[in-house]
């Protein structure tokens, strides 16, 4: 049986080896001063938890196979950190987690990746996201996330319609 539900304290060890492994599919594509393995080390991630990130995770037969978070942020919610198991890609879980999450906000929706990882922006493209002019991508990095200026250089982002209904 495959679920979806908010990730539990106890899952912490899971979702650090979903985002650590699941990575890895960056690796060549990150620029290399800005890649570091662990991708998200444990100190990391509990940082990201302090921070508001909330992880929603699949299960599939009771075992975590996928995480995405959201964030709320001043006026907007944010899709932080979205890793499904290499071994269990290709199965629509990314797309069912993403659902989620989208149902439960009305706030507009942002989502910041790398730049060079083209099959992720082709992935959100495919879920209803367009992307943001490289002007409004610098304000919205500056104003929402805290991320260093060279990942900012290296990044996109996303919106949803909310998002442009907004503007």
């Amino acid at each position: 049986m495959n679920s979806i539900a908010r990730c539990r304290a106890d899952e912490l060890p899971a979702i650090s080896e979903i985002i650590n492994e699941s990575a890895m599919a960056y690796k060549g594509v990150v620029p290399p001063d800005r890649w570091h393995e662990p991708y998200m080390p444990p100190a990391e991630l509990r940082g990201e938890i302090e921070r508001g990130v909330v992880f929603h995770g699949y299960r599939a037969n009771e075992a975590l196979v996928g995480v995405m978070g959201i964030q709320d942020v001043k006026d907007v919610t944010l899709i932080r950190h979205a890793y499904v198991r290499t071994a269990w890609r290709g199965r629509s879980i990314g797309r069912e987690l993403l659902a989620h999450l989208r149902a439960l906000t009305d706030r507009p929706i942002l989502i910041g990746t790398w730049r060079a990882a083209e099959w992720a922006i082709r992935f959100y493209q495919r879920n209803g996201f367009e992307l943001v002019a490289d002007a409004e991508k610098s304000r919205l990095l500056k104003t929402y996330w805290n991320v260093p200026a060279r990942q900012a250089e290296e990044s996109v982002v996303l919106a949803d319609e909310r998002w442009r209904e907004k503007g």
